[in-house]
């Protein structure tokens, strides 16, 4: 037995920083105090307060193994505290007092109850010393790591410190006399979630023993400091607080799911929280061997390290020091010439972006010419004294406009530039990648030359020829007339004026629908007009450009000053493209009419994304990364739209992933979904269909495909090292050559295995043109819910299982989670690494590969990557929205230019 003698606070707990002045913030002293602790030592905490003029108890206490007894007692008296003036907004403080103003034997039960919790740590402490040897092998990295755990406020949380957690109180307790409400405890301290911060805030109120649901600015000061303890140990004991309601010091298996349902339900995992009881099993399991029904401290404890041992990538100090070097490299240096700087970015800017350069310099340069050649033709003209250089202006943009109606077809001619870039070299000077973004380019140059085409018609050289002189006029009559314009109606009432006004209003309309505000939806237009703003909208008035070319035609030969038809080019601007355009379009409907494809599967998984699986037709041929054009005359007969094909290449089926985003997705689920049947019981979101087009379901859908198309993702075969990136939906090509790339690797080795066993010596020659140069693979899929790794769980397993060499890093990350370290994904963080150390699945995407929380550090990516694989050519390919693509191209850009790793990156943007 031992004795202990003691003080008890009558109305508060002991404060060394207190009264050192640590708390005399601008919130110390505006409330008198409203609870008091045990002034005793707790393991856990480190932040105990004193209240120097708070009235105490003189107390003896015998400790006994399992027991405590109270000896003597002696209570000095308490002269009744302090007075409060009465007000309506310190009501609850009223209550909250009253209520902690109980007697002293409750103070007696709760000292006594602590001092059963100090013998238990003492001798579980004293356990733990005796195997300290053994746990001494606990990495130093596991245990800094562990040190940044467990955080309760993340950087995403907008809790940036004291002082702005101080001025959200004071805002948000201005009408109830400086109290603060548990409810809204979350939104003062910066916490996201609602739930976690209420779980929280009564653990903090069960160690000092508040059983109110209101606290005051002292107390949230402490409250604070507690949660931002940098002592990973006081946090851990803040944690197991959190999980142990009723303050035992001991977790039953009915807490431990509470807290896993929790932590779930803050990070959007479904899947996790409905197996709650299932994972609560697996940690009573791991943590309480001898079925004793609950766990302590000491052994919640190796959970977060063991996990903490596992995240750590340990790495020699060679390596280490390289990071270093590396990072110092890549710090941004300054310039202070500025001739030097300007031409330290021009050059890096011409190489990164030479092909690019070149083609639209080439583009410049052909305007340019035409421009100045009409212009100095019309200098010459019989109309030039009267009309002036408006008239030079005004056709010398018409002649750019024909230029740009005729190439603005072939960036979208995908059979053509899909031929160009497998069949011929012209991929190494043409950016191909970029035929869409020069198809906009070449819009803004239409634009530009209309506006100046029609400008200096209809407010310089038009009023000119109405003003002009009978004297100045007569030699125009072989071109206006006999009778001289009196009026602007004179040309509007022609051929001429009609067809120009027409071609600039359907041009503006497509120019408009197709800008993305309107083409992606994103404007909220009232009533009628909301149909305005959809892809829909887009498709369909992007195709009255063949009423435009019609009006160019004619257009251009009904002319005023041009009589000769030899003179008269508009057509002879137009005729290739627009058969070449024709002809594609021919051959998208001859092809996907003789290529009969037939229903395998169709399967609709969480995050609205539809799955189908087709049959290949013969001499379908594609390589991964390519996409191809599927119609369903169902929901419309007139449009095709393109998606990435996610089988590989030597499957004997066809398959794409369809996200539903808009009209034209939106209504083929919904056929699809009325035809499929349900899903069986027991199994969610999913609808299957193994049957047969037209056999065993003739109201089946009739599908229709035209492609293969080229897309950037197909020439990674060119690179030893490949980073894949693909950004929800985006990962859909990707996932195509991730298997390519298995079964490349397998077919090298079976051939290799093939040519040792019949003794030949020499490799067969390869065929340069389909060589396989990839030899490592990184694949990133970064996603926001937890239910889109079900949309490639199998192949996710099957690449794992089948990549016995490790040639390809998958890498799953899912944003909804809370960073790694961060509290509320610390117990998920936990189970992760348990489970798939005794199972080998990961409970977050379902497959064998463990998944990251929060967003990648692509610069971290990118830096492993260079360290790797230094002087190597690496292929980085993005698929996916746009918001991530100006990140990954200056990272690639910067280590380029800074390491001895060339990283070339290619994007593909829906």
């Amino acid at each position: 037995m031992q004795r202990v003698s003691f003080e008890v606070s009558g109305s508060g707990y002991n404060s060394d920083a207190e009264s050192s002045g640590y708390m005399s913030g601008p919130m110390s002293g505006q409330l008198p105090p409203v609870y008091k602790k045990p002034a005793i030592k707790n393991s856990g905490f480190s932040g105990e307060h004193r209240r120097p003029q708070a009235p105490y108890a003189d107390i003896t206490v015998d400790v006994h193994d399992d027991r405590v007894s109270v000896n003597s007692l002696k209570s000095p008296g308490s002269e009744g505290g302090s007075s409060v003036e009465e007000s309506p907004e310190l009501t609850l403080l009223k209550r909250y007092r009253l209520e902690n103003n109980t007697s002293v034997v409750k103070r007696l039960a709760s000292v006594s109850h602590e001092l059963i919790r100090i013998t238990s740590v003492s001798s579980s402490s004293t356990r733990k010393a005796c195997r300290g040897a053994a746990n001494f092998y606990l990495t130093k990295s596991a245990s800094s790591y562990s040190l940044k755990g467990l955080k309760f406020i993340s950087k995403n949380d907008g809790g940036a410190g004291w002082s702005a957690v101080e001025k959200r109180f004071n805002q948000i307790t201005a009408t109830t006399g400086g109290l603060l409400i548990r409810t809204k405890f979350g939104e003062c301290i910066g916490m996201n979630s609602k739930e976690f911060a209420l779980e929280l805030f009564d653990a903090l109120a069960r160690r000092r023993n508040i059983t109110g649901e209101v606290i005051d600015g002292d107390q949230l000061k402490e409250f604070w400091e507690q949660i931002n303890d940098q002592s990973f140990d006081s946090r851990l004991k803040t944690f197991f607080d959190m999980v142990d309601k009723d303050a035992d010091g001991r977790l039953t298996e009915d807490e431990v799911r509470e807290i896993i349902g929790l932590s779930a339900s803050a990070n959007n995992l479904n899947t996790i929280q409905k197996r709650a009881d299932e994972y609560a099993a697996l940690i009573m399991e791991e943590l309480d061997p001898d079925n004793i029904g609950y766990i302590m401290l000491e052994s919640l404890e190796t959970l977060p390290l063991q996990a903490a041992s596992q995240s750590v990538i340990t790495s020699t100090g060679e390596r280490k020091n390289l990071s270093q070097m590396m990072s110092q490299r890549l710090k941004p240096t300054f310039n202070r010439n500025p001739l030097k700087r300007w031409y330290r970015g021009l050059r890096f800017f011409v190489l990164d972006n030479w092909q690019r350069c070149w083609v639209i310099v080439l583009w410049l340069i052909a305007m340019a010419i035409l421009f100045v050649y009409k212009y100095i033709q019309y200098r010459r003209s019989p109309v030039y004294p009267v009309m002036g250089d408006c008239v030079c202006m005004a056709k010398g943009a018409a002649e750019t406009i024909k230029l740009n109606m005729a190439l603005i077809l072939l960036p979208v001619c995908g059979n053509t530039i899909t031929w160009l870039r497998n069949k011929t070299r012209l991929g190494r000077v043409v950016p191909f990648d970029d035929n869409l973004n020069f198809h906009k380019v070449i819009a803004v140059g239409i634009l530009v030359g209309v506006t100046i085409h029609a400008g200096a018609h209809l407010s310089c050289d038009f009023p000119r020829l109405l003003d002009a002189t009978p004297e100045q006029y007569r030699p125009l009559r072989q071109f206006f007339g006999e009778e001289q314009p009196q009026s602007y109606w004179h040309f509007v009432n022609s051929v001429e004026g009609i067809t120009g006004l027409v071609m600039v209003l359907l041009m503006a309309i497509a120019f408009t629908l197709a800008t993305p505000w309107f083409r992606r939806g994103k404007l909220n237009l009232p009533g009628p007009l909301k149909q305005l703003a959809s892809f829909n909208a887009f498709w369909y008035t992007h195709h009255l450009f063949v009423i435009v070319y019609v009006l160019l035609v004619a257009h251009g030969y009904y002319l005023y000053i041009t009589k000769d038809w030899r003179q008269k080019t508009t057509w002879m601007y137009l005729v290739v493209p627009v058969v070449l355009y024709g002809c594609e379009r021919l051959i998208r409907a001859f092809r996907s009419s003789i290529k009969a494809v037939t229903i395998r599967k169709v399967a609709v998984y969480p995050g609205n994304v539809l799955a189908i699986h087709l049959s290949r037709p013969q001499n379908f041929k594609y390589k991964s990364g390519q996409y191809m054009f599927v119609n369903c005359a169902a929901v419309s007969p007139f449009e095709w739209h393109p998606f990435s094909i996610t089988s590989a290449p030597q499957d004997d089926y066809l398959s794409v992933h369809i996200r539903v985003l808009g009209d034209w997705t939106r209504a083929l689920k919904g056929v699809f979904s009325e035809v499929c049947k349900p899903p069986p019981a027991g199994v969610s979101g999913l609808l299957r269909a193994d049957m047969m087009h037209g056999a065993k379901n003739p109201d089946f859908p009739k599908v229709l495909i035209d492609g293969p198309y080229g897309a950037p993702a197909q020439d990674y075969k060119k690179y030893e090292v490949v980073l894949l990136v693909g950004l929800g939906i985006g990962a859909t090509p990707m996932i195509s050559i991730v298997k390519d790339i298995v079964n490349n690797i397998r077919a090298k080795e079976q051939a290799e295995l093939n040519r040792m066993e019949h003794g030949t010596s020499e490799p067969q020659q390869r065929n340069k043109k389909e060589s396989f140069r990839t030899r490592r693979a990184y694949f990133y899929w970064v996603t926001r819910e937890q239910g889109s790794f079900d949309w490639f769980k199998n192949i996710m397993n099957e690449v794992a299982e089948r990549d016995t060499n490790r040639i390809i890093e998958l890498h799953n990350y899912c944003t909804s989670v809370y960073e790694e370290g961060d509290a509320r994904s610390a117990l998920i963080h936990m189970l992760q690494s348990l489970n798939h150390a005794k199972n080998g699945v990961d409970i977050v995407s379902g497959t064998r590969v463990m998944s990251h929380f929060a967003k990648p550090n692509w610069r971290n990516v990118y830096k492993r990557i260079a360290m790797d694989h230094p002087n190597t050519k690496v292929g980085v390919f993005y698929c996916g929205a746009p918001a991530l693509t100006k990140e990954l191209r200056h990272l690639a850009l910067d280590f380029t230019h800074k390491t001895s790793t060339r990283f070339s990156f290619h994007k593909e943007n829906f």
